[in-house]
């Protein structure tokens, strides 16, 4: 699938790049260029940081300008916690995703510009920039380290291209119950109830059955639920005979 480039703009610890290179692979994202390191490249603590995502460091491209970084990009993002008074529309992670996503769709190519970790792009890098990217930190503590800024701007990535279940349970070899099975459940109770002398006042019996049938369909029961409960019940029930 087409996707971003993330351009490393003079990254300065191997750590970080490696930091990089995994947090990109873990959502997919493999094309990763490199502008003037200053440890030199290639770097062992890139490589020891990276894990399993080694193969993004062996096939990252080195620049030595971040123009040439850019050279076949046909739109730039770039990442940084102000504009540094330079006009340009700033945008959260995610509504950057959505015009990557739609541009790179149309067939343009995209990159993200990433500034060194202690002082950020400079505005000549950001000048190249189409629009920024600024996430919504603490304002009192805005400064992010490289890996975490491109965790955050690959996972909003994903987020924007990606099927993603949202919420799923696990079953655990389980099965939910059904309509049948909990209305059996709710007669169990309700005829043993009946006979304890639950139900009272008269009165209020049937608003009592009501709420207990509802409670019973709010919730999300499977087939081992309804044996425990069924089992609980008797139980019970020949406790208070044996007695």
């Amino acid at each position: 699938m087409s996707q971003p480039t993330f351009v490393l703009v003079r990254p300065q610890m191997g750590e970080n790049i490696g930091g990089a290179a995994r947090a990109m692979w873990n959502f997919g994202l493999d094309r990763m260029r490199l502008v003037a390191p200053r440890d030199g490249w290639p770097n062992q603590k890139a490589v020891a940081m990276a894990s399993g995502a080694g193969r993004l460091l062996d096939n990252a491209g080195l620049f030595e300008t971040t123009a040439d970084a850019l050279h076949d990009s046909h739109f730039v993002l770039a990442t940084t916690a102000r504009p540094r008074g330079l006009t340009k529309p700033v945008l959260t992670p995610e509504r950057a995703m959505q015009i990557a996503a739609e541009r790179i769709a149309a067939g343009e190519k995209v990159a993200v510009l990433f500034g060194p970790e202690r002082a950020g792009m400079e505005n000549d890098d950001i000048a190249r920039a189409n629009a920024i990217i600024s996430v919504p930190v603490n304002p009192e503590f805005a400064s992010l380290n490289l890996a975490q800024c491109v965790l955050l701007t690959a996972y909003e990535w994903r987020r924007q291209t990606a099927e993603i279940t949202h919420e799923t349970v696990e079953m655990a070899g389980a099965d939910w119950a059904t309509n049948v099975e909990i209305e059996k459940l709710s007669e169990h109770y309700e005829e043993t109830l009946e006979q304890a002398g639950f139900f009272f006042p008269e009165t209020k019996a049937a608003s009592m059955k009501l709420n207990l049938r509802n409670l019973w369909s709010r919730m999300p029961l499977t087939r081992s639920d309804v044996q425990v409960l069924h089992g609980v019940l008797r139980q019970m029930v020949r406790w208070k005979e044996r007695g």
